[in-house]
């Protein structure tokens, strides 16, 4: 799963000389919290988020009038708050890659560049979630499981084998070694619903072949 796949293409950009107070306007009436900043060719040149404009505004608590406040406001300049230098991504990197930078500088998103520093787009943490919820089918809702498995060839197919001969259809397989023994597995698989019926009776069947963490209907 690639970025250039779940990035936002249609971004939105503001120069470096636009005002901190149409930047915000521009976010408020967009639904966005972060523009990268471009220069004249697209080139990025730093980011302005939300919380910068917020840093940067007066508190409620300011002695200066409506006056003097607006002058202000007025004259400071997307340069003066945007992070110069962001944290970027590239299109053909995995989106798990951009989900892991995110996750270790604690950002909610990444601006999107070419070979030549040319803003392509955005992806933002509501792009992950929407991935997330997309490969786990948790829209379709049926019913969610979790098992331990040996990772030894075999184990994860015996497994689906043992679903499938009971009608089981499938949605989606997700897997991960587990953190605190490498010698076994963590599978979650998603099924299509079924009667309540069907739903014992399966649970029961696979609770007595394979080692289950949790069996829940959504």
């Amino acid at each position: 799963m690639l970025v250039g796949d779940w990035m936002l293409k249609d971004v939105t950009t503001v120069t470096e000389d636009v005002s901190m107070v149409k930047a915000g306007r521009i976010m408020q009436q967009r639904g966005i919290r972060r523009l990268p900043v471009v220069d004249s060719d697209g080139h990025l040149i730093g980011i302005v988020t939300e919380r910068d404009i917020k840093a940067a505004s007066p508190s409620k608590a300011t002695s200066l009038d409506i006056y003097d406040m607006t002058r202000l406001l007025s004259e400071i300049k997307v340069r003066d708050i945007m992070t110069k230098k962001p944290l970027t991504i590239r299109p053909d990197d995995s989106v798990a890659r951009a989900a892991a930078i995110m996750r270790d500088n604690k950002v909610g998103g990444l601006p999107v560049v070419d070979g030549y520093d040319a803003v392509v787009g955005i992806i933002t943490a509501t792009d992950i979630f929407r991935l997330f919820t997309m490969i786990s089918g948790v829209d379709q809702g049926g019913v969610h499981l979790a098992a331990v498995l040996p990772v030894e060839k075999g184990h994860l197919k015996q497994l689906i084998d043992d679903l499938r001969a009971q009608d089981a259809k499938i949605v989606s397989i997700l897997s991960h070694l587990d953190q605190g023994d490498e010698s076994k597995r963590r599978v979650y698989i998603r099924l299509r619903s079924m009667t309540e019926a069907e739903d014992y009776r399966l649970r029961d069947h696979i609770k007595a072949r394979h080692q289950l963490l949790y069996w829940v209907r959504d």
